[in-house]
């Protein structure tokens, strides 16, 4: 009865084993470099069983990238569209968590590394990252940037500078932190990081009337 129990719920897991097999042969030979005939090995599976499932090694790309920042993008936007009407403030804030907190998390940020090293060359790759990804922030961001503009909580300033510069500093943590291993000197976690830059972005550099 396990036995056949195992042989039932093994064809709804494959996706999920092969999608984990993929990460592993990607992060270790590149995307590139890599085989589907390595990543059935990886998975335990014949190359027949790789292609029921996913097509191409593209297509087992976009499923990592959907995985990870593409479910980021759609709770980001969820976030926004609950928070923003209320307090954009706090939600800005609580955003800048998620995003750091996903930016140093390797098993979320791998995907996405994947993509940024790759995607000159395969133009495919680059084009479901920005509608499974990108868009879905930009359009979240506009939406929160819009809010404050209406409660009054920010200035009307263009949005896709915005956008830019929300983003640049998560792209920025993970290349740091997950590449050049290089982690802040003094804050330590994601909340700490995200309640800086938050407070940077909110307010700029120059200095405050103390009165204020």
């Amino acid at each position: 009865m396990t036995r056949q129990t195992k042989r039932r719920r093994r064809p709804d897991a494959r996706p999920e084993e092969i999608l984990a097999a993929a990460l592993t042969v990607f992060s270790a030979k590149g995307f590139s470099a890599a085989r589907v005939e390595d990543i059935a090995r990886e998975a335990g599976l014949s190359k027949g069983a790789v292609y029921l499932y996913f097509p191409s090694k593209e297509a087992m790309l976009n499923g990592l990238v959907e995985q990870s920042a593409g479910q980021l993008a759609q709770a980001a936007e969820q976030l926004v569209a609950q928070g923003a009407p209320q307090d954009p403030e706090a939600a800005f804030r609580a955003l800048l968590d998620m995003l750091f907190t996903a930016m140093g998390d390797p098993g979320v940020n791998a995907a996405p590394r994947l993509v940024f090293a790759e995607a000159a060359r395969f133009p495919e790759i680059a084009a479901f990252y920005r509608t499974h990804v990108i868009e879905i922030a930009r359009r979240s961001l506009r939406a929160l940037l819009a809010a404050g503009v209406a409660t009054g909580a920010f200035r009307d300033v263009d949005s896709d500078a915005f956008m830019r510069s929300v983003a640049g500093p998560g792209i920025a943590h993970m290349a740091l932190t997950s590449i050049f291993a290089l982690p802040p000197d003094h804050l330590n976690t994601p909340a700490d990081m995200a309640d800086a830059i938050a407070d940077i972005l909110l307010h700029g550099l120059k200095p405050r009337d103390p009165a204020t």
